[in-house]
């Protein structure tokens, strides 16, 4: 069954986040993004530091409500839920924070940490013990640590306890925010495949952000490159890596390393910096930057249009480029 054919689990239809920085002056996060994401699905959020992923994914939590446009979360908005829905919301719901440092709060044990959802929300103190028990052996801890604080704790095992707090209510969606980015390699590669055994088993669809193309690649069945604010390409995993067609996305795609000495292997450069999210270039964004730049670039914003099935992209010149 195609995705057009199911009904969406989290839909992003035009969505607006501005931060007042100054007099007459707004920073603009997130500008006018719409997709969708399916139950089961995991979708990666590429794109340079202060492009808006980590924005976006906190407006579809409602960690940040939306300057405007709509989240729909299994067919109600978000920003229009009664006390009951909030509750179901918070579990149906989670994230898993960037940073596993500052997000464990250093004075609860492990226990405490894991097993607060399952406390606040109805669950005997007993009984949550011996689910905060199961979690841990879930994502490969044990009872010995529960009595522990973070502080006890290397950065992927605290990841560790950040993901069985996530999974602690059985939620349907779990936003990661750079989850593994703070990680050595190989730990990276240990959460990476959790995540990817725990979608595939408990049916998760997962928002996950990330720098690193290679990992978004081997976990994502689609994947949207962010720019400025907007997503300018979407598309599958596959499809994106083997047909890019916007010029952000292809230079993004080139600078990926490689180990093997005799790829040929052609770098694009991006030339000067992100221009100013307060001040935005006129036209499209990414003109500043492009070496395919024509002067409609300057002056009209490109739609973002579905090219090829399920490739979605934001170019004057897409067909040309592709």
């Amino acid at each position: 069954m195609s995705n057009n054919e199911k009904q969406p689990l989290v839909q992003v239809k035009d969505v607006c986040k501005y931060f007042h920085v100054g007099k007459n002056a707004d920073l603009k996060a997130v500008d006018h993004v719409s997709f969708e994401i399916y139950k089961g699905e995991t979708v990666g959020l590429v794109g340079e530091s202060g492009c808006g992923k980590s924005t976006m994914g906190r407006c579809m939590i409602r960690l940040y409500d939306p300057t405007s446009g709509e989240v729909i979360y299994d067919g109600k908005n978000i920003t229009k839920l009664t006390a009951a829905e909030k509750r179901e919301f918070c579990q149906k719901v989670q994230m898993i924070f960037q940073n596993p440092y500052a997000s464990l709060n250093s004075r609860m044990t492990v226990k405490e940490i894991v097993g607060e959802g399952l406390r606040e929300h109805g669950m005997s103190g007993k009984d949550a013990d011996v689910k905060v028990q199961e979690l841990l052996e879930i994502v490969g801890l044990n009872k010995d640590h529960m009595s522990r604080f973070p502080h006890e704790f290397s950065g992927g095992q605290r990841q560790r306890i950040g993901i069985a707090r996530a999974l602690a209510l059985k939620p349907k969606f779990v936003v990661c925010d750079e989850a593994v980015s703070a990680l050595d390699v190989s730990i990276q590669s240990q959460i990476v495949n959790l995540l990817k055994d725990l979608g595939e088993k408990e049916n998760l669809a997962y928002l996950f952000i990330s720098h690193g193309l290679s990992v978004v690649k081997y976990i994502s069945d689609r994947i949207g490159v962010m720019y400025l604010g907007n997503i300018v390409e979407l598309a599958s995993s596959q499809n994106m890596f083997d047909h890019p067609m916007h010029p952000y996305t292809e230079a993004l795609l080139s600078a990926i390393p490689t180990t093997d000495p005799d790829a040929k292997k052609e770098i694009v450069p991006l030339e000067g910096d992100i221009p100013s999210p307060v001040h935005p270039p006129k036209g499209c964004k990414f003109h500043t930057r492009c070496k395919y730049c024509q002067e409609i670039c300057k002056h009209v914003t490109p739609e973002l249009r579905e090219l090829e099935p399920e490739h979605y992209v934001a170019c004057h010149f897409a067909e040309k480029l592709g």
